[in-house]
């Protein structure tokens, strides 16, 4: 391959509208902006998060196996806005999470062709803006790979372990919430609250991912609820395990 708009420094930056549950664990869905910002600056790589950054301070080698580690950040809203569900809006809003940790990972090029790659990582944030003042942990897998000069995508699995404070914060209901809303009382512990499933399909304007410039974004994405995540009456009695994503949005690459 000749050289390309992402041998050096890039920036991708997007915009476009998503559409998914109105909180982990609904069966009402809303529609909300979906940004992203990616690339890599004088050897720093950035890379999108669910409303949130992640920074990568390790070089990317010319060839071979490739390591990344650096802070994330991201904005946790679940229940904070946009509850559809009038019982569950009873139940109170919860306070807006700000969770900063690290991220740490690794990838292996030319798995199946030339330019694919398959990446493992996994991230630990840590909530310090007062909300659920708990600690989440996130490991992924994900392979990319190009299907035409125009066109790639990249699938990517993922799931969530949140600790007590996390999860007594999102999934328990207090008596007081019981009152409020007519759920039952449920004492909720940690472990592994979700897991899934996320494909995107880029789709380059001029035929050409190599040369940057003006494209599509398609992203379509399935998880499953777990645990007291998944019994607690927000999800069992008022919404679902099932839980699917969509978004659609355009991009500049240069």
């Amino acid at each position: 391959m000749t050289d390309t708009v992402y041998d050096d420094t890039w920036i991708s930056l997007g915009v476009g509208v998503g559409y998914g549950p109105s909180y982990d664990g609904s069966d009402d869905y809303v529609a909300f902006p979906a940004p992203i910002v990616q690339g890599r600056v004088a050897g720093i790589g950035i890379q999108p998060r669910p409303a949130g950054l992640a920074v990568d301070f390790i070089p990317d080698a010319a060839d071979g196996v490739g390591f990344a580690f650096g802070p994330v950040a991201r904005v946790r809203t679940n229940r904070a806005r946009q509850i559809k569900d009038p019982v569950v809006r009873a139940a109170g809003k919860l306070d807006t999470a700000i969770e900063v940790g690290a991220n740490a990972g690794i990838s292996l090029p030319r798995v199946l062709n030339p330019y694919d790659s398959l990446s493992f990582g996994a991230d630990a944030l840590w909530d310090v803006g007062g909300a659920h003042e708990g600690m989440t942990f996130t490991p992924s897998v994900t392979y990319f790979t190009p299907l035409s000069r125009g066109m790639a995508a990249s699938l990517s699995l993922s799931a969530e372990h949140g600790d007590d404070d996390f999860a007594r914060y999102y999934y328990s209901v207090s008596p007081a919430q019981s009152v409020a809303s007519g759920l039952p009382v449920y004492n909720a512990d940690g472990g592994w609250n979700k897991a899934g499933a996320t494909l995107l399909t880029a789709f380059d304007f001029d035929g050409d991912l190599t040369n940057g410039g003006l494209s599509a974004v398609l992203i379509g994405g399935y998880s499953r609820m777990l645990g007291d995540a998944k019994r607690t009456p927000f999800t069992s009695i008022r919404g679902s395990a099932d839980q699917w994503f969509t978004a659609v949005g355009v991009g500049y690459t240069f």
